[in-house]
């Protein structure tokens, strides 16, 4: 019997060298019910791989595992491993553009083998009950007509797939970087809300260029989800106000202080087992964006996070920076 999937009213994108498990520990303090991702991780490093690439806290449930590849046996054999480990859901990379992820026939350039997608997703599926999601673009290259995406996501959903989020660009293969891949080619929102309208029984959320909850609210209205993601790493405090705004719900909005106090306690638990503070701290660096003394928060942390003493009383003394300055 299949697990029921997630909501995904709300969810963080899987971004490559961010989203680690000390960023996701550090948004779950925020927001309860917001969905988090991990970044990509490829069936190559989970088979073959000496690092703990699946490693996660209890505490960032509901958690995604992002995937990269497109051999069936191999992705049929890493969402075994994903659903022993505890993940609440998988979900298959079809939307990076990057040169490294083509040449290994994954990412978006897989929206051109629609067949092969649902040949993973249909063998991932036969051997785990957790959901398995596809992440995609609107198209790619060429290849950017309302026809091509829809005849993607007709194919991809017979092999059983009922989540898909799209990000509301086309990726160009050749040409642009990752980075350009995410800001030139231009976002076509209302081509996402057709998906919706004509799959109207499969979930469909919406990615790409959304930055507050106020525009995420008004996608909400057309489509089932919204997946945020620079906005939130660079202004990361926007999730405390998550769960009331997306999901309605009264769970407590913790202040900038509490936060730094409960990650403090994690700097010292992760420092304590041979890791490093800035480890944990480069993703900290947007939380008091918008305040007094942001900068100066920033440049401590940046500047000090390394030292080979650092802990969590290090932050403490960065936000202190801050508090003085709102006196």
């Amino acid at each position: 019997m299949s697990k029921q999937a997630l909501s995904h009213k709300l969810s963080v994108a899987p971004m490559l060298d961010w989203t680690d498990r000390h960023c996701r520990y550090f948004y779950r303090l925020m927001s309860k019910q917001t969905v988090l991702y991990t970044e990509m991780v490829t069936t190559g490093a989970i088979i073959f791989g000496k690092g703990d690439y699946l490693g996660y806290n209890e505490e960032e449930h509901p958690v995604v595992l992002q995937l990269g590849g497109s051999d069936s046996e191999a992705m049929a054999k890493c969402a075994k491993i994903a659903e022993k480990q505890g993940y609440d859901e998988i979900n298959i990379n079809v939307g990076c553009p990057s040169d490294r992820v083509q040449n290994g026939r994954f990412g978006a350039c897989l929206m051109a083998e629609p067949a092969l997608v649902a040949q993973c997703v249909d063998a991932m599926k036969q051997v785990v009950d957790i959901p398995i999601t596809v992440k995609s673009r609107i198209g790619i290259d060429d290849h950017d007509s309302y026809e091509f995406l829809h005849t993607f996501i007709d194919v991809v959903k017979e092999a059983g797939c009922q989540h898909f989020i799209v990000h509301a660009r086309k990726a160009w293969l050749s040409g642009l970087s990752p980075k350009q891949n995410r800001e030139i080619p231009p976002l076509d929102y209302e081509r996402v809300y057709q998906v919706k309208r004509d799959f109207n029984h499969l979930d469909i959320s919406i990615n790409g260029g959304i930055k507050t909850f106020e525009e995420a609210n008004q996608h909400l209205e057309h489509i089932d989800g919204v997946m945020i993601g620079r906005e939130i790493y660079q202004n990361p405090y926007l999730l405390a106000q998550a769960d009331q705004q997306i999901y309605g719900s009264n769970n407590e909005v913790l202040t900038r202080q509490e936060i730094i106090d409960e990650m403090a306690l994690y700097i010292d638990k992760h420092v304590n087992a041979g890791g490093k503070m800035w480890h944990v701290a480069r993703h900290m660096l947007g939380l008091c964006n918008g305040l007094a003394g942001a900068k100066q928060f920033r440049r401590f942390l940046s500047e000090n996070s390394s030292l080979p003493d650092a802990n969590g009383d290090l932050l403490k003394r960065a936000f202190d920076k801050v508090v003085q300055l709102q006196k």
